[in-house]
């Protein structure tokens, strides 16, 4: 446990459930919980009256724990209490930290909230309301753009949540597993603005939140669960519904788990239903043969890659999803792409994404960029709009952040920018389960892939996108054993979107091809270079409610 930056006025009184010592840092806290039972007390002048008990907190291996201190815009801090939140696509963390007050006489030091959900963080505060009143839920729509206080927002989500567990010190009692209604609105300062409407039998008025996102290198923390840039990722156990052979998860944050037996995808369910018992769900991927396509650069590896600000950091490959744009009409193309789950301890997850036109990397942004018309801008860039098309992913193997769900599909806008960078728009679900997510990257060679990874030689043409025809000379027989068996494997890969297409051969091969040439003249179909998904986020991805 880390120690305050500097002293602060303390009360302390005994838990009236089972007397472990329970502590109160601000004068202004109206509720904790104890560490030990997990009442929930209310303080009442000198005194703490049991009002409930708090549910069991799921371990979700967030590198913050009650005690972790740090500095944010100059002002120390320290976390003192956490919700931890749940809805119908995962589940998120708000942490209450409380800053150290200039003045020692003051009994109500400055407050704030760090939300943390899926490696992705947003410090916030509350605000006073705009001067407009604030709208009603279901006046807000999903990606479109609402003015507040001055300010252009674009809704992100909308979101029914309830208050699964909680810990440590609050300004308030929490309601827990009542439904409640937030919405989350994002802008081009990459800002993020939160209403928390609370729960209908409060009849309290909606409260406004405004924070932005960062990095946990940004906050000069101590006092970390587990010290450093890295950790092993600790696994458990649990029996695959479909085939009983053990499936290991190595992230609490995950939602879904592909079983490397059968490969059926695994729904883990609800956060805190995962133990012995809990109810899996599961459906078999609609792959021709026994096995689908096998990534490039395997399922746990390990490579320092620079994605964006911040420098190299290690990065674990953890998941792998392949994925088609779905035909429209007067529309006889079609694209397939890769992505790539990367997950760093502090910097969250990342995608390397595996296109026909090349590779390129992208992480999601906390703020929204300004559209007008086929136009994005975004820190001080212009970027033009690409295309537009429908999503589905159609084979995964490993575990991922949100839940998948078979069939669903999403709307995606591609953008190109200066220098190779890129942008997307990602709108998955519909109505109330309607979420908007931007994720940004940038090019990347497939060289520094190759290096990042310590890849074999012979990994590196199948790398490279757009190759020069692959020459058997010099093959044993073995050897075109193997090209003509991976040939098969290729074109039966390729009706996993309801259609033959010849991307596959292309990007595998090269366009100059005989294996190339050959499918596109005997399909008769055109092909396209897509610029990918950039993202890959489904419901639930990456959001900070």
């Amino acid at each position: 446990m880390a120690t305050d930056p500097s002293p602060q006025r303390a009360y302390r009184a005994a838990c009236p459930n089972c007397g472990a010592a329970v502590e109160f840092r601000s004068a202004a806290s109206a509720l904790a919980v104890c560490s030990y039972c997990r009442s929930t007390l209310l303080r009442e002048g000198d005194a703490l009256r049991r009002i409930g008990q708090s549910a069991e907190l799921f371990d979700d291996h967030s590198p913050l724990q009650l005690g972790t201190a740090g500095r944010w815009q100059g002002a120390a801090f320290t976390l003192v209490g956490r919700l931890q939140v749940r809805y119908a696509g995962g589940s998120w963390n708000e942490w209450h930290a409380l800053f150290d007050s200039a003045d020692p006489t003051d009994a109500a030091p400055r407050s704030g909230w760090l939300s943390e959900d899926n490696g992705g963080y947003v410090f916030g505060f509350e605000a006073p309301a705009p001067p407009e009143a604030l709208p009603p839920p279901e006046a807000l729509r999903v990606g479109a753009q609402q003015v507040l206080g001055r300010e252009s927002w674009s809704v992100a989500s909308v979101t029914t949540a309830r208050l699964g567990a909680a810990e440590g010190e609050l300004p308030f009692v929490p309601m827990l597993e009542r439904a409640y209604v937030v919405a989350e609105l994002r802008n081009a300062r990459g800002e993020v603005a939160s209403i928390d409407y609370g729960p209908a039998s409060e009849g309290r008025p909606p409260r406004w939140y405004v924070g932005r996102g960062l990095q946990l290198a940004e906050l000069t923390l101590s006092g970390l669960r587990e010290d450093g840039s890295t950790r092993d990722l600790k696994g458990r156990t649990l029996a695959c519904p479909s085939c009983g052979a053990s499936v290991a998860v190595q992230l609490d944050s995950t939602q879904s788990i592909v079983c490397a037996q059968c490969h059926a995808v695994v729904d883990l369910g609800a956060p805190g239903a995962q133990g012995a018992g809990a109810d899996l769900k599961h459906y078999a991927q609609d792959t021709p043969g026994a096995t689908g396509g096998e990534p490039l650069i395997a399922l746990g590896r390990s490579g320092t890659l620079t994605l964006g600000a911040g420098g190299p950091l290690p990065w674990q490959v953890v998941g792998y999803v392949e994925r088609c744009t779905l035909p429209e009409a007067g529309d006889d193309e079609q694209s397939f792409w890769r992505e790539y789950l990367l997950y760093n301890r502090q910097a969250g997850f990342a995608f390397l994404v595996d296109a026909e036109d090349g590779w390129s990397w992208v992480r999601p942004l906390t703020g929204a960029p300004q559209v007008s018309g086929a136009t994005a801008r975004w820190q001080g860039d212009s970027y033009r709009e690409l295309y537009r098309y429908s999503g589905q992913i159609t084979y995964v193997l490993g575990e991922f952040y949100w839940r998948l769900a078979r069939g669903e599909r999403t709307r995606n806008t591609d953008y190109r920018g200066p220098g190779g960078k890129q942008l997307n728009r990602e709108q998955t679900g519909e109505g109330g389960d309607a979420e908007v997510t931007w994720s940004a990257g940038a090019a990347l060679d497939a060289d520094v892939l190759f290096k990042a990874f310590k890849l074999d030689d012979g990994q590196r043409a199948a790398l490279q996108r757009d190759a020069k025809p692959v020459s058997t000379k010099g093959f044993g027989g073995m050897a075109g054993l193997f090209l003509f068996l991976l040939f098969v494997v290729v074109v039966f890969s390729m009706v996993r979107c309801g259609r033959d297409d010849c991307s596959e051969l292309r990007r595998t091969y090269g366009e100059a091809s005989n294996e190339y040439q050959s499918c596109a003249r005997n399909s008769g179909s055109g092909v396209r270079s897509s610029g990918g998904s950039y993202g890959g986020f489904s419901t639930g991805g990456g959001g900070h409610k």
